[in-house]
């Protein structure tokens, strides 16, 4: 008997500028196209996308969700999904990535430290939003476009704003079907050594499917990489915050990821390191150290693997850019900036 086919799914990171942590892309150029692609893909941040024009579907994790014109669509990070176009037409987008806790910071109160929509992840969730239902996510998402494309003065302000009001009407929406679902949509948390909160649920199956499939079995690991990566810590930690034992755990990050947790976090060290060379004058040294590397020939050992480049050359190569494009939504090396060719399209 042959083999099943492998589902394949992949890690598209953005690294999002320090001082304003979002990143839109928009344009004439933002058609999806109508062949599906062969695989899922998720991100480190919260994708939001309003659907411009046509229709088509959006795979989450195995389950294809409609889209119609002027629907809104909201993807927590961690959460496999990818979007095809009714046969025929090309759908036209416009998406905003960002950190909520990053851009959010200093305007919560301390009692919603832990306000996080990834938490109400789950097959079966809510992603498309249409319109006529659900007008003031719409009008906010709108709004919040409309300013990053005009950048008017104190833009980010009132983005900020903006997006502060859409996050809640997403969490009004996610807490409502929670609680008419029962308890098993949101995960039991506490707090880890570091005080950051992690998943504390019951010990997720083990059968293959899962494992291949849902890529909200190693949440508790990427969300502690995505916090700590700066910090040294052992696989073993992170295969406890899994309820896994190392070798299991080192099995299904490969098979989910396709990269050992090592080379994750030194991806994700070398990711933040890209948007420091870029964004700021600080030594080398001084990013090596801040990223989480012993010394700075380790740091550049990793960084010319991973960027076939120098931290030097890659800083110079990046503040002689002259495209057009506004630096600050320069992002790093594994996420798209255009759309795809049809073949593999993962947005």
């Amino acid at each position: 008997m042959a083999k099943p086919k492998r589902t394949i799914i992949e890690c598209r990171s953005y690294s999002l500028p320090p001082h304003f942590p979002l990143l839109l892309l928009s344009g004439d150029h933002w058609k999806i196209s109508d062949i599906p692609s062969d695989r899922l893909h998720f991100h480190n941040c919260i994708e939001l996308g309003l659907c411009r024009s046509d229709s088509g579907s959006l795979m989450v994790f195995d389950e294809p969700v409609p889209f119609h014109e002027g629907d809104v669509t909201m993807i927590p990070k961690n959460v496999p999904h990818t979007t095809y176009s009714t046969p025929g037409t090309e759908s036209l987008w416009s998406y905003i990535f960002f950190d909520p806790q990053a851009l959010f910071r200093n305007m919560l109160p301390m009692a919603w430290k832990n306000f996080d929509l990834s938490r109400h992840a789950h097959r079966g969730m809510q992603v498309v939003f249409d319109r006529n239902q659900y007008p003031r996510i719409y009008q906010l998402l709108y709004a919040a476009i409309h300013e990053l494309e005009e950048q008017k003065p104190s833009y980010q302000i009132s983005v900020k704003g903006l997006l502060l009001s859409l996050y809640i009407e997403f969490f009004r929406v996610f807490a409502s079907s929670a609680a008419a679902a029962g308890p098993k949509f949101t995960p039991p948390i506490s707090e880890n050594p570091s005080g950051n909160s992690i998943y504390t649920g019951a010990k997720p199956p083990a059968d293959k499917e899962h494992e291949k499939g849902n890529a909200l079995t190693i949440a508790p690991a990427l969300d502690y990489i995505e916090l700590n990566y700066s910090q040294q810590f052992s696989m073993e930690y992170l295969a406890d915050l899994c309820h896994w034992s190392p070798t299991h755990f080192r099995r299904v990050f490969r098979d989910i990821m396709h990269a050992s947790p090592l080379d994750y976090v030194n991806h994700t060290r070398i990711s933040n390191a890209c948007n420091l060379l870029q964004s700021t004058e600080d030594s080398i040294l001084d990013i090596s150290e801040a990223v989480g590397f012993h010394s700075v020939s380790s740091f550049n050992r990793c960084f010319i693997r991973i960027m076939q480049m120098s931290p030097r050359e890659y800083r110079k190569t990046t503040q002689s850019l002259d495209n057009g494009v506004d630096s600050q939504y320069i992002v790093g090396y594994s996420g798209w900036m255009q759309p795809e060719t049809p073949k593999k399209q993962l947005y």
